[in-house]
């Protein structure tokens, strides 16, 4: 609904700069998924119009990139942003133009942009297409390829080598060689991109489509050892073939990010995270092991996405993804209230995927998965994380000094609980008093 809306009020307006007597087309990606029968995510109007001019068109448009003559035209919850036609003076900081001029020509706006596919303009009544760069053809021949010099191109603005890989990746394109060569031409000037542009395009290869090829042009490019050495160090890692037939622990990744289905961002950095552990932790004894990887991951990722500035709650996420991926091979085994403590985890939906993805791209024993699975489908949600019987209140109104053990007997109490030996707080009381005696003296009251 809300892209159909889009698409109007971006023909809406077109129409109403034209009746105004001035040049207006949609162009770039949304131009790109049309052509491939794709449905855009947003829709970008180029004009000729001065900025000034289209704010006294359209009374809801508000500047928001007023130095690159960019406005933005609302109606209801659809958005649309207008640019000027606009030539770039030369680019000092890697990412934006010292000035810009703005153009009547609309070939001179396309051969300032990026990719060949993203430098088609479209006139939405007559289906009219203007290519000044052979983009068509690439889009047909399924390349992504620098407009004008490749090395021109990047040096304008770094963060284009990584788009690069994203739009490869997620459209199931080819980088064009001399594009390609570019890049790792290039590639150390990505350290100069602010860590929240790289993380923002690193969720997107990895959760819009394409996220095992994205990576593998990464680590083509030589932009991957750079951004993530911590990942791009599992290559040649070897695994005990008995539970990893398929190969090397960067073998085993990229598996499972091929599998995965629309995830969220944080299960997407699970999947590639999970063994990031396992590069530093490798020895060969007996056999290969990798001791406490899980723990020395989950440290990884937190320093990881810290580093590409992730929000907290994102990281918390994904570090409790890191730390219990490993304790999936003693469900069966666990005490009951060990087994629902951990099926209580918070989002416990993308620890149930993660497991999954982690045994399709290895052994491929779905047992504890399924078991899992059942045990949830079994226990109410209530009876995985059920209301406290006893407080630390009640322990000192029956006698108890507050101190550490404290923890340990309410934990005793919640173990109990769990696995249905007492269900009401006198139960659990008679519970405590049964196994730890108060000091001397004190005196003992009922739960109030």
């Amino acid at each position: 609904m809300m892209a159909r809306e889009a698409r109007q009020l971006a023909e809406n307006i077109i129409q109403r700069l034209r009746r105004a007597g001035h040049q207006a087309w949609l162009v770039g990606g949304c131009v790109r998924d049309l052509l491939l029968g794709r449905e855009p995510e947003d829709y970008d109007v180029a004009t000729d119009a001065p900025p000034d001019e289209v704010r006294a068109l359209f009374g809801n448009a508000r500047l928001v990139g007023a130095h690159f003559g960019v406005v933005l035209v609302a109606q209801g919850e659809a958005e649309v942003e207008v640019a000027t036609l606009r030539t770039d003076h030369c680019y000092r900081d890697g990412r934006r133009p010292s000035a810009v001029s703005f153009e009547t020509d609309p070939r001179r706006d396309v051969e300032r942009r990026d990719f060949t596919i993203n430098g088609l303009l479209l006139d939405p009544t007559t289906g009219e297409v203007l290519d000044f760069v052979g983009g068509r053809e690439d889009l047909a021949a399924g390349l992504i390829r620098a407009i004008g010099d490749p090395d021109r191109r990047f040096a304008e603005d770094h963060l284009r080598m990584l788009r690069a890989v994203r739009f490869a990746a997620g459209l199931g394109f080819r980088i064009e060689p001399q594009t390609q060569e570019a890049i790792r031409r290039h590639r150390e000037q990505i350290r100069r991109i602010s860590p929240e542009r790289i993380r923002d395009e690193l969720i997107r290869i990895l959760t819009q489509g394409g996220a095992r090829r994205g990576l593998e042009l990464m680590d083509e490019t030589g932009l991957l050892e750079i951004i993530l050495p911590e990942v791009a160090a599992m290559k040649g890692v070897p695994q005990p073939v008995e539970f990893h037939p398929e190969g090397d622990v960067w073998t085993h990744v990229l598996l499972m990010l091929e599998m995965m289905q629309n995830p969220s961002v944080t299960l997407a950095l699970g999947v590639l995270l999970h063994d990031v552990g396992k590069p530093p932790t490798y020895r060969l004894a007996e056999r290969i092991r990798f001791d406490e990887h899980d723990q020395v991951g989950a440290r990884l990722a937190v320093e990881i996405m810290t580093r590409l500035r992730f929000a907290g709650e994102q990281i918390r996420r994904v570090e409790a993804l890191v730390q219990h991926h490993l304790r999936w091979r003693h469900v069966q085994q666990m005490r009951e209230s060990k087994l629902k403590r951990f099926l209580a985890l918070e989002h416990f939906d993308e620890h149930m995927e993660l497991h999954r993805l982690d045994c399709l791209a290895s052994h491929r024993n779905l047992d504890n998965y399924y078991f899992v699975a059942r045990k949830l489908a079994e226990t109410p949600p209530e009876a995985l994380k059920p209301k406290r019987l006893l407080t630390g209140h009640d322990l000192i109104r029956a006698g108890f000094q507050p101190g550490p053990a404290f923890s340990e007997i309410l934990r005793e109490v919640e173990d109990a609980q769990l696995e249905s030996q007492i269900r009401t707080p006198e139960e659990a009381l008679a519970f405590v008093l049964a196994r730890f005696e108060p000091p001397e003296g004190r005196r003992r009251e009922g739960i109030r």
